[in-house]
């Protein structure tokens, strides 16, 4: 059975949540819409899965929330990391280039 890139989305969901959220503060649709345009079109989350994983980060720390009025003029819930999620970030993103480059180069083996 083949794995398609929204497979192997969910192991790095963590990481790429916080990208989104470290730019500016964004509610949900947006993070996942972000997300998407960045990966240009590869990338699409499912909202379950996107809102698991807002709650996750928050209940550690690693994001804060608070009720706003939407650019559509509805009640949204936005999202942004915390001075502990910026840390989480760089750290977690050094850790995600070691392993993509590891699998690069074993990938690449003749």
């Amino acid at each position: 059975m083949s794995k398609t890139p929204t497979d192997l989305l969910y192991g790095t969901l963590d990481i790429l949540i916080l990208k989104a959220v470290s730019w500016k503060s964004m509610h949900g649709f947006e993070v996942s819409n972000w997300i998407r345009e960045k990966s240009r079109g590869t990338l699409d989350l499912d909202d379950a899965g996107l809102y698991k994983a807002l709650y996750r980060l928050e209940a550690q720390g690693a994001i804060e929330s608070e009720w706003k009025m939407s650019e559509k003029n509805r009640r949204a819930r936005y999202y942004r990391a915390t001075a502990a999620g910026k840390r989480l970030l760089r750290t977690e993103s050094t850790v995600w280039r070691e392993y993509a480059l590891a699998v690069s180069r074993v990938l690449r083996t003749a």
